[in-house]
């Protein structure tokens, strides 16, 4: 996809000149609790997902799960199944809170787009112009016959909207790729970093993986987006989170880490044992968090202040006469930002998923492997958290749950049964 200054400033222009229809007043959907069958679903077909769910905690696949769902405005289904504590014989409850990993990111990309929609920054600005320490920068090239690393110059500038997309050079830090490798000796991992500010310095002593624009890699493009927004805004991150997004749109149950005076209303994590089993986690990674506020990960909630934030996005911006984005700029986030040498995310093939602002995009419903909808976009968590935002059938879900690591059978079985109960 070719972008240009032109066609983003028209993108930005189309927000204060596009006029709103009847038709579109009447698609932003308060979230009002109801029958499924008031909102073209089938509530028999929704008692199928009960029993199919406690199939799978019966077996051990998961401890518990909480499901919720929203057609037309219409919440047709929130209910808990298994337990949250397996231990203590704790049962999972619809307001339980989950740590959200990865759901983090699509948060700090919407935040960092309410700074977009002010002029602060063009899409295909270079960081640099923000982040000094991004400024010529060295790629990872490969090793020479001793096993020393080669290093090569950018072709381009990394953009904020490589930021956005994962396509800016940088790594994760959790595999064995030798740049992996150098940020865990660099200390570049959420677990050992203190901020924000300290993370781009560190960036910048390191390579980049790849070159700007070749390759998508899941690294910690979420970061630099929480930066800019710091940048821009002049506040700490986790303020402008709190004063933009979580209070107006009533998401009383989202924060960071692991508070401990709300530590009993967690979801216990569950890893995977040497026989297949369910493992309860010792450590409280997640707590440290609460103290330190990244957008690769860090954030917790419940199922129901993320329904409430994917309802916005379903609602093009806005819920209950709130509106933190313009129509425009969601449908902005929503497309598939993945230039055209990278043709998908996904292991199911080329042009099943792609990758917007901050969230993954169905590109073909075929090749996306299981029911769903060309344009559907979310993402999930590591702890087995999901959340999908699907137009075509004006509908969003939540699937909480706390198992290490994200267990994708889970998702694609739950979301095999939402989707079957659409009737109308």
């Amino acid at each position: 996809m070719k972008t240009t200054a032109f066609h983003l400033a028209a993108a930005l222009l189309s927000l204060t000149t596009a006029t709103f229809t009847p038709h579109a007043a009447l698609a932003q959907h308060p979230l009002v609790q109801g029958a499924a069958e008031t909102a073209g679903m089938s509530s028999a077909r929704l008692a199928v997902m009960d029993a199919r769910i406690q199939a799978e905690i019966d077996k051990g696949a998961v401890a518990g799960v909480v499901v919720a769902v929203a057609r037309h405005g219409t919440i047709v289904h929130n209910k808990a199944y298994g337990m949250a504590d397996i231990e203590a014989g704790t049962p999972m409850r619809t307001d339980n809170l989950f740590r959200l990993y990865s759901m983090t990111k699509a948060v700090a990309s919407v935040a960092l787009l309410t700074l977009y929609e002010e002029g602060r920054f063009q899409l295909d600005d270079p960081l640099e112009k923000y982040i000094p320490s991004f400024k010529d920068l060295k790629v990872y090239a490969g090793k020479d016959s001793n096993g020393n690393m080669l290093l090569e110059d950018m072709k381009r500038k990394p953009t904020v909207l490589d930021a956005f997309r994962h396509t800016l050079g940088l790594a994760g830090g959790v595999g064995q790729h030798p740049i992996d490798i150098v940020y865990r000796e660099h200390g570049l991992s959420m677990g050992a970093l203190e901020s924000l500010s300290e993370e781009m310095e560190k960036l910048g002593e390191v390579p980049l993986r790849y070159q700007p624009g070749e390759q998508w890699v899941y690294g910690l493009g979420h970061d630099v987006q929480a930066y800019l927004v710091e940048y821009f805004s002049g506040m700490p991150y986790a303020e402008y989170l709190q004063q933009k997004i979580f209070d107006p749109l009533n998401m009383k149950d989202t924060m960071f880490g692991v508070p401990p005076k709300l530590a009993d209303r967690f979801a216990k994590v569950y890893g995977v044992n040497t026989d297949g089993g369910l493992q309860a986690q010792e450590r409280e990674a997640y707590a440290r968090y609460t103290d330190h506020a990244f957008a690769t990960l860090s954030l917790s909630g419940s199922t129901g202040d993320y329904l409430r934030f994917a309802q916005m996005l379903l609602n093009k911006g806005e819920l209950d006469g709130v509106r933190i984005l313009g129509k425009k700029t969601v449908e902005l986030m929503a497309r598939n930002w993945l230039p055209a040498n990278i043709a998908s995310i996904s292991a199911n093939g080329p042009h099943a998923s792609g990758w917007g602002l901050g969230v993954s995009v169905v590109i073909d419903e075929l090749a996306y492997g299981h029911l769903g909808s060309e344009g559907a976009y979310g993402w999930s968590g590591a702890a087995s958290t999901f959340f999908t935002v699907d137009p075509k059938e004006d509908m969003t879900y939540v699937i909480m749950a706390q198992k290490m690591p994200t267990d994708g059978n889970v998702r694609n079985t739950i979301e095999n049964l939402i989707y079957q109960a659409v009737v109308e």
